[in-house]
């Protein structure tokens, strides 16, 4: 590979030669990367790295060579990718790949390019739950390439820990049955390991822990050889229930119960075991994988930490933790006991790794804004050193004022950032404007204070792609127009792209990407993508309707349609359009069968129940096109299980987290998803049941509702085949579809 002279790579980034941690990665990974994107011809990219005193890149092309010298793997990598985007040549997402690269690669250079954060971070502790918890390697491959091509640099890295639990505890004198009956099923693992929840789906296969202890030995050495910095898990309190009734003079509190499920276990880190369980677990986390510099540690996502004065329950916990909202407690005592815990957290980790820094999510800030004012933030935070811990501000599309709250987090470093995505439930969605606007104040805000970089960290992967290309973009300062990032956009993905094309994205934006927040997911705190999504119930009929501008989507999608292209992105594009379009059409029919049938018209509601089935099943037989369905998440949960019995139970471990979820909460629906198999085989069968009870005399929702939690069980039970139809024209179905809405 032909090098440039140092001195010409400086020029070409423009920056002064600095030390960098990530320069010190080796090429030949990153060259690997590109190589699994673009086959051969990644032997005409030459990615060199400088050092440099931020992230940055530039590419040059000439001769029909790619030159890119950048401050990392990742920002060569980035570098390559956003030249092969900006010449239309190749584009990755979670839906497919385009490649066409000409025999002569076009002319042009980049010029410098800066991100103006120090580290992009990437996925959220749900994620793990959501998408990932029956992924193989080549999967996780192909996300840490996707990773590193968008410029990611701090990806979190959670899997393979049960691993290491299973070592502490079993250290610690717990037995394989007590193991048993504390570990959660697969698809809801993140929520075990924040405390939430323990041993919902269990036993949890000894054999599922030891391929997700080899997986993870495999990511972590992928995203390391990068340059990443991924960071890990560490000891955030809870114990087992049953170490905690071995050990009854240690400081441990029962925790409220979190969505209907039965209380968990936090060992206040002012006991004598807190620290050597802490470092226990760290010392085997590095002995299993190798050290990290920055380590997790979530105390109180969604829990409320334990300061309150009022009598013990049982032993355990106290008037606060075992409270739904916060008890009223003394000022001064809150203070204290918050400065206290915040302390002791972080030096548990600091502790053992001097060099370590704590990382927490800031969740917990906008979710229980009630209990977390801002002076219980500056206490918690007080007594941590500002170099010794990272927040990551996640939620900043849903809780846009934790930040001034936190007055940026009192010196500690911190990331910002947005969820976009929960539950990995799927409309069409995300505020492109909102975010152009957002990172560019946030970016020029004097009142940033150890700002250390940006995140997008989606509960739930595979929907939505545009969003997060257009968010990693912003990320490396690459602020565009809208029409002139369009153009590029839809050249790279599709293959070309028109003034046509261009305005009909522009409607499209119109119509569903400048929604910040689905509010329809958790309406009157009931969960689900779409009405029809949701566990029926007659107060449905007084939905106000989904945020967005039907009329716009509609000018975008019937422009799309027309245009004459074999793009299998565009096609896939076009059918996620129509479903989301057509399931709100469908939730308008639920609404008006559900005010028909409750005012005894019978003969409307028929009608409109008839509509609701006929489109239902329409977009059943749509969305076969796509490459997400009920059938294809069944067949990886069955894929992790080496015997009959291992895959019967993963299939209704996944079956459930799609479905029913858990808990006596609110939690049902909450991972909904528009997936062929759900439309046909659970959705519409569940509404069949409501229009059924309607339609019969002496109509009782309560009763209604226990016929179909009832049906729900059998169906998560079952092991009957789902569906499975891949339309052999889903474009001309799109048009149909969408002809037939009124």
């Amino acid at each position: 590979m032909t090098k440039l002279p140092l001195s010409r790579r400086h020029a070409l980034l423009g920056l002064a030669a600095l030390p960098s941690a990530a320069a010190a990665a080796p090429i030949a990974p990153a060259q690997a990367t590109l190589t699994r994107l673009i086959g051969k011809r990644a032997r005409d990219f030459h990615l060199e790295i400088t050092k440099a005193p931020a992230p940055a890149y530039t590419y040059n092309a000439r001769d029909g060579q790619v030159t890119v010298a950048a401050s990392s793997p990742v920002a060569a990598l980035r570098g390559a990718y956003a030249y092969l985007g900006d010449f239309g040549l190749a584009h990755t997402s979670w839906e497919g790949d385009r490649v066409a690269l000409p025999r002569h690669l076009p002319q042009g250079r980049s010029g410098p390019v800066t991100s103006p954060f120090q580290h992009r971070v990437y996925m959220n502790t749900c994620t793990f739950g959501y998408t990932t918890p029956f992924w193989d390697w080549k999967r996780w491959r192909r996300e840490i390439d996707w990773m590193a091509l968008h410029g990611i640099d701090m990806p979190l890295a959670m899997e393979g820990q049960e691993w290491v639990w299973r070592e502490l505890w079993r250290g610690e004198g717990l037995s394989d049955g007590d193991l048993d009956a504390y570990f959660s099923g697969p698809a809801f693992t993140p929520w075990q390991r924040m405390g939430n929840i323990e041993g919902y789906q269990a036993p949890l296969p000894l054999s599922w822990i030891v391929k997700k202890r080899d997986l993870q030995t495999r990511i972590l050495g992928a995203m390391r050889e990068l340059g990443m910095e991924p960071i890990l898990p560490a000891f955030a309190g809870y114990v087992p229930k049953a170490f905690a009734e071995s050990h009854p003079q240690a400081r441990i509190y029962r925790m409220r119960a979190w969505e209907g499920f039965h209380e968990t276990y936090w060992l206040d880190p002012a006991d004598p075991l807190f620290p050597k369980l802490a470092a226990r677990f760290l010392d085997l986390y590095d002995q299993t994988y190798g050290k990290g510099r920055y380590y997790l540690a979530d105390a109180f996502n969604e829990m409320l930490p334990p300061i309150g004065d009022g009598p013990a329950e049982g032993g355990y916990g106290d008037s606060t933790a075992n409270k739904e909202a916060a008890a009223h407690v003394d000022p001064a005592v809150k203070t204290e006991r918050l400065a206290a815990y915040g302390k002791r957290l972080h030096d548990s980790i600091r502790g053992v790794r001097p060099d370590a820094v704590w990382v927490m999510q800031g969740w917990l800030f906008g979710a229980d804004q009630a209990f977390w004012t801002g002076d219980a933030i500056a206490a918690f935070l007080r007594d941590v050193p500002d170099d010794g811990l990272t927040v990551l501000d996640i939620g900043n599309d849903r809780y846009p004022k934790v930040r001034q709250t936190a007055q940026a987090f009192h010196g500690k470093g911190w990331i910002y950032g947005y969820v976009h995505n929960y539950g990995g439930s799927n409309p069409v969605y995300g505020d492109l404007g909102f975010y152009r606007r957002d990172v560019a104040a946030i970016t020029a805000d004097p009142d940033r204070g150890r700002l250390q970089g940006f995140g997008v960290f989606p509960e739930g992967l595979d929907n939505n792609s545009v969003v997060y290309d257009y968010l990693y973009d912003l990320a490396w300062n690459r602020d565009r127009s809208l029409p002139d990032w369009l153009a590029g956009y839809t050249r790279a993905r599709y293959g070309s792209s028109s003034p046509e094309m261009v305005s009909a994205w522009l409607d499209i934006i119109q119509g569903v990407y400048t929604t910040r927040y689905w509010t329809p997911r958790w309406w009157r705190s009931t969960a689900g993508a779409y009405l029809l999504c949701k566990r029926p119930d007659v107060a449905m009929a007084q939905f106000e309707g989904a945020p967005g501008d039907r009329t716009a989507l509609r000018t975008g999608l019937t422009t799309l349609l027309a245009t004459k292209s074999d793009s299998p992105l565009l096609r896939h594009d076009v059918v996620e359009f129509t479903r989301h379009l057509a399931s709100l059409h469908l939730d308008d029919h639920i609404r008006a069968a559900l005010s028909a049938y409750g005012g005894g018209d019978i003969a409307s509601g028929d009608r409109s129940a008839a509509e609701i089935r006929r489109l239902t099943l329409a977009l059943d037989d749509l969305m076969g096109a796509q490459p997400w369905h009920l059938a294809g998440w069944i067949d990886q949960a069955r894929a992790y299980g080496d015997t009959t019995a291992e895959k019967v139970y993963y299939e209704r471990n996944a079956r459930a987290q799609v479905t029913v979820w858990g808990g006596k909460g609110n939690l049902h629906d909450y991972a909904s998803k528009a997936w062929q198999g759900l439309y046909r085989d659970f959705y519409l069968p569940r509404w069949e049941i409501q229009f059924a009870a309607l339609r019969a005399a002496g109509f009782d929702q309560g009763a209604t509702t226990e016929r179909l939690i009832a049906w729900e069980t059998t169906w998560v039970d079952s092991t009957a085949p789902v569906t499975r139809r891949v339309p052999s024209d889903p474009a001309a179905d799109a048009a149909r579809l969408l002809a037939s809405l009124s």
